[in-house]
């Protein structure tokens, strides 16, 4: 088991944090192993940009052709800390020498246990707290889902227009948008329920406002009584980095003590340090009864956790929580070297660092380029809706040819931007907590010149 460090420990890269291009986009290295790929891996798996990762350190990708990428997706903010931080390296590799599996339920370990006590430590709330491992986002939200049902003994699950959660029968159904993640995979799971969500750029509405319209919407469409809970994204992530309106979720929250629902946050992508918070329900005040937590938990390896009040977490009968793969010793390993460089690095404060630096940029280039319609996010989870030229005051109309343009020009001058929104117009900075103010300059000024080179409608 790793212990926490006492100081900010000075980064030491072994690759170099600079941008780098040496080969045509994709390089010929990376054209031959595409080839490779469409043989033998399902077209259901696409990828972003066909360049294969040979190294990855810091906030830098290196493709196997030499080329060099500065990286704002972090693998979907995953490499919260850094591609491959060294801490997090070092407390894996010493776990794979002692115990690499044995499945807790069988025979336990203290790396689990370690995890979910840093879990109950950090997650909002000051109540009793307990956890159960999985492997992925999607595994938690099942989980929190069937939780939620055993606990209240009802059927029905509520979430919000624009959310996403998964690609599980369940997490399907449970999204906003259909395609790609839906189409076809039918039946889906029933009673899920899509209540109307805070968007202040185009809805206007206050938090009060919004949050009444979704209580109503539950009320009439779902009744209370029937409801087991609701999953909320505190900022949701495909759906655009959607940040809710002032007083939004604590509205929801109190609604949902009010009638025994679980009020469930979807942190998948949004915790782990990434809004300047261990969480980004602590940006609005919200203190669920059950936070999912993956992607940034354990640097890179596969983890999710679902943790939450004891009494909830406890209605599950001996057996009905768990499975193979889930909380195993290596991941956890390294999950508690994540929460101890997040401590001994500062992390939060470099989220926020982040965060003002990218907002300050995109507000100079918003200056110039009336497609920038918003400007949103906390922390290292920043975005910009474009819109066209001329519609940010009134219609607000997207413009997802601009972000398509933008993400391809950037991935040539090596850059690795990701897209995202209900209406594919939305461009998100998800960098790790590794990316300098200099990267991030950088990055921008990539931006700046795929503005320019944008062909208006």
């Amino acid at each position: 088991m790793t212990t926490a460090t006492s100081a900010p420990v000075a980064p030491v890269y072994t690759v170099s944090q600079e941008r780098r291009i040496v080969t045509a986009i994709p390089g010929p290295r990376s054209q031959e192993l595409h080839e490779r790929r469409r043989a033998v891996v399902s077209e259901g798996v696409s990828s972003v940009l066909p360049v294969y990762i040979a190294k990855a350190n810091g906030a830098v990708l290196v493709d196997v052709d030499g080329n060099q990428f500065l990286d704002f997706g972090a693998g979907i903010g995953v490499t919260t800390v850094g591609h491959t931080e060294a801490h997090v390296v070092e407390a894996a590799a010493e776990q794979l020498q002692d115990v690499i599996h044995t499945l807790f339920t069988i025979t336990p370990y203290e790396e689990y246990v370690r995890v979910a006590e840093l879990l109950a430590e950090h997650t909002p709330g000051d109540w009793a707290k307990k956890t159960v491992l999985v492997n992925s986002g999607a595994e938690a939200v099942e989980n929190g889902v069937k939780i939620a049902r055993k606990y209240t003994g009802r059927r029905a699950v509520a979430v919000l227009d624009h959310a996403y959660h998964g690609r599980t029968n369940l997490t399907m159904a449970m999204n906003y948008k259909a395609m790609p993640y839906a189409t076809g995979f039918g039946p889906l799971a029933g009673d899920v329920y899509h209540a109307p969500s805070s968007y202040p750029y185009h809805d206007g509405l206050s938090g009060a406002d919004a949050a009444a319209r979704t209580t109503s919407w539950l009320e009439k469409v779902v009744g209370a009584s029937d409801l087991a809970c609701l999953v909320v994204e505190p900022i949701q992530g495909e759906g655009g980095f959607m940040v809710p309106a002032e007083g939004y979720l604590p509205a929801l929250q109190e609604w949902c003590t009010a009638n025994g629902v679980v009020l469930i946050a979807d942190e998948i992508q949004s915790g782990m340090a990434r809004s300047g918070h261990y969480y980004a329900s602590e940006v609005f005040g919200l203190e669920p009864d059950l936070v999912l937590t993956a992607k940034g938990i354990a640097g890179g390896l596969p983890l999710a956790a679902v943790t939450g009040r004891a009494e909830i977490m406890d209605s599950s009968q001996p057996g009905g929580l768990g499975g193979t793969f889930g909380g195993n010793p290596v991941a956890c390993a390294a999950a508690v070297a994540v929460f101890e460089s997040i401590e001994a690095n500062d992390l939060l404060s470099q989220a926020s660092r982040i965060g003002d630096t990218l907002k300050d940029g995109l507000a100079e280039l918003a200056a110039d380029y009336d497609i920038i319609g918003d400007i949103r996010g906390h922390g290292a989870m920043i975005a910009i809706e474009l819109v066209k030229s001329g519609t940010a005051q009134t219609t607000k109309e997207p413009f997802a040819a601009a972000v398509t343009h933008i993400a391809e020009y950037a991935a040539q001058q090596g850059v690795l931007f990701l897209t995202a929104g209900t209406y594919g117009n939305v461009l998100r900075f998800l960098p790790s907590l590794a990316v300098t103010d200099e990267l991030i300059a950088d990055g921008l000024s990539v931006l700046r010149d795929a503005l320019a080179t944008l062909e208006r409608p």
